[in-house]
């Protein structure tokens, strides 16, 4: 446990926490909506500084990152709670718990660990991140003062000041589809236009960003789509690489079905009509949409058969003199 960093205290001892964009008001005795942050005694703790539910060695490209160090290994880990309640979550049994639980790795562990494995990066993910902000944090200058990489992947509901002080150098941005109403009936009361404002802070103070978009059937239109396109190309550039995800059944949408891959066929299809440059598809077999193209000739650049890579270019460019952008050494 730990002492939390962006809160306020208020005068009848129930705290504000400024971590999210909730902004709980948290009476004493009591944790906010992500629960796992809690107001004793008039102070606001994190619970879960240090508390582990799973440390893995994944490849890069399962968070998704195709244009951050291609091929690379991270050592990711995530604690319980969430500040969203999506009733959708593949990761429920941790993000919706509302007991803490995990094993004792502090800091200093995770990066003595990644040392050991030969590990370059750092991925604070599985659950959202920033309801764990000070051990994300701790970790990440730990990580920093060792060469090594930090890595988010986030549903983007951080504030500013919290984002800015992270020093993150890459993230995934999640979204959950992209209209209201399946914001506010699927993930808890979210608001869009928020999430949208928070992805432009990301593009502002983290130096590498992708965006992830879930096409939940029922829930997602073609207009949705291409509204998200648009929004993507206006906002952060047509080079900022998507990547449409397949939704699975899951948690409290059991009875909703896959996301046809029609569906993401033509979400890609979209999106290469507007303009986007780097667009993939996730959550799909084996398929010529997770492979990376340069924009200008059409020639193949990386080669992924699910998260292998089978080829690779280099230093950046392609033979035909295009800059592909990304974080490649």
């Amino acid at each position: 446990m730990k002492e939390a960093m962006f809160y306020e205290k208020l005068k009848d001892g129930s705290v504000k926490c400024n971590l999210c964009r909730r902004h709980c008001i948290i009476p004493k005795g009591s944790s906010g909506i992500c629960n796992v942050r809690k107001n004793i005694n008039g102070k606001l703790y994190s619970t879960v500084y240090g508390i582990n539910t799973g440390l893995s060695i994944d490849p890069i490209e399962k968070k998704p990152f195709f244009h951050f160090l291609p091929g690379e290994k991270v050592l990711s880990f995530g604690t319980v709670g969430c500040n969203w309640k999506c009733k959708f979550c593949q990761n429920w049994e941790t993000s919706q718990s509302k007991e803490v639980f995990g094993k004792n790795i502090p800091p200093e562990e995770i990066i003595d660990i990644a040392k050991k494995n030969k590990i370059n990066i750092i991925g604070y993910t599985y659950n959202e991140p920033t309801i764990f902000y000070e051990y994300m944090y701790d970790t990440s200058i730990l990580a920093r003062n060792a060469g090594l990489r930090n890595v988010m992947v986030t549903n983007g509901y951080i504030e500013k000041e919290p984002l800015k002080k992270l020093k993150m150098d890459a993230a995934v941005i999640d979204l959950k589809t992209f209209n209201e109403r399946a914001y506010l009936e699927l993930s808890g009361g979210i608001i869009l236009d928020e999430i949208l404002d928070s992805i432009k802070n990301f593009k502002k103070y983290v130096p590498w960003i992708e965006i992830t978009f879930l096409a939940v059937p029922g829930w997602t239109s073609e207009e949705d789509v291409r509204q998200f396109v648009v929004w993507v190309k206006e906002n952060l550039g047509k080079k900022t690489p998507v990547h449409f995800i397949r939704f699975f059944p899951a948690y409290k949408m059991l009875d909703t079905p896959d996301t046809k891959i029609e569906f993401l066929e033509s979400a890609y299809n979209i999106a290469k009509e507007e303009g986007l440059e780097y667009v993939y598809l996730g959550n799909v077999p084996p398929n010529p949409r997770e492979n990376t193209y340069c924009p200008k000739c059409g020639k193949l650049l990386i080669k992924r058969i699910g998260y292998h890579i089978e080829k690779m270019f280099k230093d950046g460019k392609c033979e035909c003199g295009e800059k592909i952008p990304g974080v490649w050494k």
